[in-house]
């Protein structure tokens, strides 16, 4: 677990280097503060459907994804119907696995639950982040804090929400920085999330 120097000579966590897709991602999102609650519904639900896959095979999808799942708006994709499982089984342009889509749409169900009684899944999700932190010296699959918001939203009846998923969610959607000492977004990212936690928080 260590920085590369890319071609463009920038130092990036070893992940954000080994494609041009990733590099993307990596210099653009991951670990930078979102707020918005489609996109956070959007994490958790390709998240889940990542699990056994690799996150590259489902960011070259995500346009798909959107799509298919009505921007992952879950005031519309609650609204699902079998119909629409059918036609999501037969779109080749995401992963046709039928525990996933109807997971992504009981848990739209859930996400409207979450913001009716919070106001946002943002005002959910943002108390869980971590206040600020030094660089990573190693990177779990899991900590305490996505155990416990693993199985909180287990029992509000959430699925495809294990505590490896979470985690990475988490990641990528700047509750905590992972992005490695001498990254060089490192710095950006902090910024962007803590100023969204601010945002929401305050």
């Amino acid at each position: 677990m260590d920085v590369v120097v890319g071609d463009d000579g920038l130092e990036r966590c070893w992940w954000g280097a080994s494609t041009p897709d990733y590099a993307r991602y990596h210099d653009s999102e991951w670990g930078f503060g979102v707020t918005d609650d489609n996109r956070l519904f959007e994490k958790v639900c390709l998240e889940g459907f990542q699990a056994g896959l690799s996150w590259l095979t489902i960011l070259r999808k995500r346009e798909n994804f959107r799509a298919a799942f009505a921007g992952f708006d879950p005031t519309l994709v609650a609204e699902f119907k079998e119909s629409d499982v059918e036609r999501l089984l037969a779109d080749a342009g995401i992963v046709r696995h039928a525990g996933k889509i109807r997971s992504t749409i009981n848990n739209a169900g859930r996400a409207i639950e979450l913001i009716d009684e919070y106001g946002s899944l943002a005002a959910y999700f943002w108390p869980h982040a971590d206040p600020g932190s030094a660089p990573p010296e190693t990177i779990p699959a899991t900590t305490p804090a996505s155990t416990s918001l693993s199985k909180e939203l287990k029992r509000r009846g959430w699925s495809f929400v294990g505590p490896t998923t979470i985690y990475a969610f988490m990641q990528a959607m700047g509750l905590v920085n992972d992005h490695l000492a001498g990254c060089h977004v490192r710095e950006d990212a902090e910024r962007s999330r803590l100023s969204a936690r601010k945002r929401v928080l305050d």
